[in-house]
């Protein structure tokens, strides 16, 4: 992939001529990012397509009600407990044709031990026509973010197949918890309507 182009450019030569720019994926990547930081859930739908699918190793989702009820969830979570603890830089942005992909780091506090952690992260993504992000999956060491989150047990436990269950059950269960509460108030957050990133 290319490293950030100063100008915008046909991907027609890649063969995909419904393509969105290299500039114009690499600045959806950006504003994703710098909404999450500022822990803004609204500016990062605006940048997901309706039907995205996403992936990481505790998360596995589809369309974007799904997702940002995912990104909610963890925002909620961090404003809540873990301000002083919050911090997410981005590097590496880079895009070509219909693909991109990024670096993140984000340090925060998990809510359930308190316990404070440094997850450095693999983002890989892919486009609409449009410039809205229909895939994307994030990788990281499980084991290295389980020793942080989990202490001990993630020590013992974080390299099995059964922890990575383990946990994944445990957020389905606790996304779907949340997806109910969301559906039963009327304070909870309204995703914008969908349109073309900018």
């Amino acid at each position: 992939m290319n490293q950030a182009p100063t100008n915008s450019r046909s991907n027609a030569r890649d063969g995909s001529p419904d393509a969105p720019s290299n500039n114009q994926a690499i600045q959806t990547i950006r504003r994703f990012y710098d909404a999450f930081a500022q822990l803004d859930a609204a500016g990062m739908a605006l940048c997901y397509a309706d039907s995205v699918v996403f992936r990481d190793e505790a998360f596995s989702l589809k369309g974007k009600r799904e997702t940002m009820a995912m990104w909610d969830m963890l925002l909620s979570a961090t404003r809540a407990h873990g301000l002083d603890a919050w911090a997410l830089t981005c590097s590496g942005i880079t895009a070509q044709g219909q693909e991109g992909a990024a670096l993140w780091e984000a340090r925060y506090r998990f809510t359930r031990t308190r316990r404070l952690v440094h997850n450095r992260i693999e983002a890989h993504f892919v486009f609409d026509e449009q410039g809205l992000i229909c895939q994307h999956r994030d990788h990281f060491n499980f084991w290295a973010w389980s020793r942080q989150a989990l202490g001990t047990p993630g020590w013992l436990l974080g390299w099995t197949p059964w922890l990575r269950r383990q946990v994944a059950e445990q957020a389905r269960a606790q996304l779907d918890r949340h997806l109910k509460s969301l559906a039963g108030t009327q304070t909870a957050p309204r995703l914008p309507p969908h349109r073309s990133a900018p």
